[in-house]
């Protein structure tokens, strides 16, 4: 399927917005990482549901104003989410609110979560755009392509986050854990993906397809 034509005064708009959105969602699942859970008898956390939102936003920008643009919004994004992600897991670490106090020492901890994220983020939606904008060219199935950028690229965020941020980490818990956690995490956001977000990407795309077509003008009696 070809790229949607977006009319290019609304690309600068998409783009703030989607911005706005990847660093909300980043500031978000960095808190959340730190709020562990039990699924069937697995350790997980809670940032595994709340990032896939970032995939589902990045291949509707692919689809609607193409994968340079795509780019861009991570570009803008990485370093205002390093930045806010740091400040907001100081002040509420471990759940709690800690005051403003707790920003006047560095924590390496959190810092260590924040650059993680950075990173795992980078890679995962650059690989996450290639894989979608190819595939997508290439197969008329409006699925295949988020299906398989969501499998590779989540892969490799979860990868590049959990081994970054808790190998031989200070977290006594996360440090015996995180294998076991980044396995059950990729398997959540995987499930939440395929059986979520590429249903609500095929909606979001047809709704906004006919919101974009233009209107065909009445004809005209000779």
């Amino acid at each position: 399927m070809n790229r949607l034509q977006v009319p290019a005064s609304r690309v600068p708009l998409y783009l703030s917005i989607l911005v706005a959105l990847h660093v909300a969602i980043v500031i978000a699942s960095n808190y959340l990482v730190q709020l562990p859970i039990r699924l069937f008898g697995f350790h997980s956390t809670w940032g595994a549901f709340s990032f896939p939102f970032i995939f589902l936003a990045t291949d509707l920008t692919v689809r609607l104003i193409g994968k340079h643009s795509a780019r861009r919004v991570i570009g803008r994004a990485m370093l205002p989410a390093l930045l806010a992600s740091y400040v907001v897991g100081v002040l509420f670490h471990d759940g709690g609110f800690n005051g403003l106090g707790a920003l006047a020492e560095f924590n390496t901890f959190i810092f260590r979560i924040a650059f993680a994220s950075f990173a795992a983020y980078v890679l995962g939606q650059l690989l996450d755009i290639q894989v979608f904008d190819r595939i997508r060219q290439k197969s008329r199935l409006w699925w295949l392509a988020p299906a398989a950028s969501a499998v590779v690229g989540q892969w490799l965020d979860t990868a590049a986050f959990f081994s970054i941020a808790f190998w031989h980490s200070t977290d006594a818990f996360m440090a015996a854990n995180w294998v076991e956690i980044a396995w059950v995490d990729y398997a959540i956001k995987l499930g939440v993906s395929l059986l979520l977000f590429v249903p609500a990407y095929g909606v979001l795309l047809a709704a906004i397809t006919r919101w974009l077509k233009p209107v065909q003008p009445a004809a005209v009696a000779p």
